[in-house]
């Protein structure tokens, strides 16, 4: 074979599982992609003689962000300068935020009926995601406080905060926080926080639980959220429980869990995001919601994940999980929360479950 771009430009069956290794979907699916983005990036001026064709210039910023290769390796493989390929990222990033500004929003209608369903089933009636935080690692920053990057494993990274479905399908990120900040800020400072403090985020019909506690909605979170709001379920923790704390956590975990699962999915399909990497903070954030809302457009036209990129072999050859940049903020044993509606929530919720 040729290089990367050569290889794509051919039209056989072949062609289709190079697309799938190489930018993680269909041929079919990055024609699609392509008539959505073409208007918004023909037009853009290079650093070349030629304009390049959109086609080629919407794939090197997918495998950019799938391989995770430097832009002087990348940009080989298609036949363009590295400032070209930067140019080529920056324009797909704003191409796909124009393309689909709906991929990622909060869930209303018929969607937010079967998220509602499936958390329900689940034993989390009224629950509509979970949530948590992934680090993104980065290469010691250029013109920023690199203390504030460094974060709980001694790397450099930005945090990202995900609410998820049970589908894996994302409802909100929130991306640029330091990695050595709390996760509670990171949502202190979010829009989610804004909305949900405002009554605009949790409005499902309301739903009774024991000891009159009513719900009209709110998210299953981990102890990273020693729960500062009526509106993150965490688990109870610690090592002296009784029957039922046990069994809500254990039930807890499994629905939270999705949200992890999202990340396996997210970070190793767009491997840039897994590795550590030079990156422009000041486009990072851009960049990163770019792959969300390529993860919830190839979820919507079932593009499978192939599990074998959770896995890899280190400098040993053992096998074992990547590291997803959960890094926890949780402090440990029995956590009792510090807003009395939140408490109480949780505790309907497992006397509920105690009664199934």
């Amino acid at each position: 074979m040729g290089g990367t771009w050569e290889d794509l430009r051919l039209c056989d069956d072949a062609t289709d599982e190079y697309c799938r290794q190489k930018l993680r979907m269909s041929m079919a699916m990055f024609r699609q992609i392509v008539a959505a983005c073409a208007a918004y990036v023909e037009k853009k001026v290079t650093h070349d003689r030629m304009p390049f064709p959109v086609e080629q210039v919407i794939a090197f910023a997918l495998y950019r962000w799938a391989s995770g290769e430097t832009y002087e390796s990348g940009t080989s493989a298609f036949g363009i300068k590295r400032e070209t390929g930067l140019q080529a990222v920056r324009d797909v990033t704003s191409a796909l935020l124009q393309a689909y500004p709906d991929a990622i929003k909060w869930p209303v209608g018929r969607r937010r009926a079967q998220i509602l369903r499936a958390f329900r089933d689940k034993g989390f009636p009224n629950c509509f995601g979970a949530i948590d935080c992934t680090h993104i690692f980065i290469d010691k920053p250029a013109g920023a406080p690199s203390a504030n990057y460094y974060d709980r494993k001694q790397k450099f990274s930005v945090q990202a905060q995900v609410v998820v479905d049970l589908d894996l399908w994302i409802m909100d990120v929130h991306i640029g926080y330091p990695g050595s900040v709390h996760d509670v800020r990171v949502l202190h400072n979010s829009q989610l926080w804004r909305r949900a403090q405002a009554g605009e985020l949790f409005d499902a019909p309301p739903v009774s639980l024991p000891h009159g506690v009513v719900t009209r909605g709110y998210l299953l979170g981990d102890n990273g959220y020693p729960v500062v709001c009526p509106w993150i379920v965490q688990p109870y923790g610690g090592i002296d429980q009784g029957r039922d704390e046990e069994r809500f956590d254990t039930r807890q975990k499994v629905a939270w869990m999705c949200v992890e699962r999202a990340f396996g999915r997210l970070k190793c399909m767009w491997r840039l995001f897994l590795r550590t990497h030079k990156t422009n903070l000041d486009t990072l954030p851009q960049q990163f919601v770019a792959v969300c809302t390529l993860h919830n457009i190839l979820l919507d036209a079932g593009i499978d994940f192939d599990e074998n990129l959770l896995w890899e072999v280190d400098e040993n050859g053992v096998r074992r999980r990547v590291d997803l940049g959960i890094v926890g903020n949780g402090a440990g044993g029995r956590q009792r929360c510090t807003n009395v509606d939140g408490d109480l929530l949780r505790d309907a919720l497992r006397d509920r479950l105690a009664l199934m």
